[in-house]
């Protein structure tokens, strides 16, 4: 069975689209580098539905999506390093790793300790979370597999694990570059942003 398909830019997709994560159900949504799919991780069961339509490992955390550098701080920690970072790269494909804000509870695998935060630089993903709040997120493939590029091509691959998938066109773009900033900034994942830039901005005078 097939989740619903919507374009994403007719009216009512994006209100379709929050019934369903406030009601705990999985979304595809388009971003700025490949279709994610997403979750509100406050609603009961919200996350566990990711876990089960990538077939993903538990102890494989769970990033999570934001509206902008304020929704982050009700996410995570943001020391000035990090701060930094948002304001030169963010909305972008920068996922940054900080700890986790003790209030911010939900269950996104993992130990707990960090969580991996992006302001994506496209307005399906950042209306959602203005609507619902951060959202729990990842790429909308299969753990370990390549992501489509197409949204009908996700909704043939996660079939009824999703409730509904968001067609915002062909997503193709490379994935987001990953830093730690937890402690001393480090790299996980050099995607689209490179890593002299990161290390630059980090570097530069005040």
């Amino acid at each position: 069975m097939l989740a619903r398909l919507l374009d994403a830019r007719e009216p009512g997709s994006i209100d379709a689209a929050v019934d369903a994560l406030r009601a705990g159900r999985a979304v595809v949504v388009p971003t700025d580098t490949v279709y994610g799919v997403a979750a509100d991780p406050s609603a009961p069961g919200g996350t566990e539905r990711l876990f089960v339509a990538k077939r993903r490992p538990h102890h494989v955390q769970l990033p999570v999506l934001v509206e902008d550098l304020a929704q982050a701080g009700e996410v995570v920690e943001v020391p000035d390093q990090a701060a930094r970072l948002m304001a030169r790269f963010w909305p972008g494909a920068l996922t940054i790793v900080l700890p986790r804000r003790a209030a911010f509870d939900a269950d996104l695998g993992g130990d707990g300790a960090s969580v991996g935060v992006r302001c994506p630089d496209h307005p399906v993903p950042r209306q959602l979370c203005a609507a619902v709040g951060p959202l729990a997120a990842t790429s909308a493939n299969l753990h370990g597999a390549a992501t489509p590029a197409t949204a009908i091509e996700v909704a043939e691959l996660l079939g009824g694990a999703v409730d509904l998938v968001l067609d915002g066109g062909p997503c193709q773009g490379a994935p987001s570059t990953v830093v730690d900033c937890s402690t001393e900034p480090r790299l996980l994942r050099e995607g689209r942003v490179p890593w002299d830039e990161v290390r630059s901005e980090l570097r530069s005078p005040r």
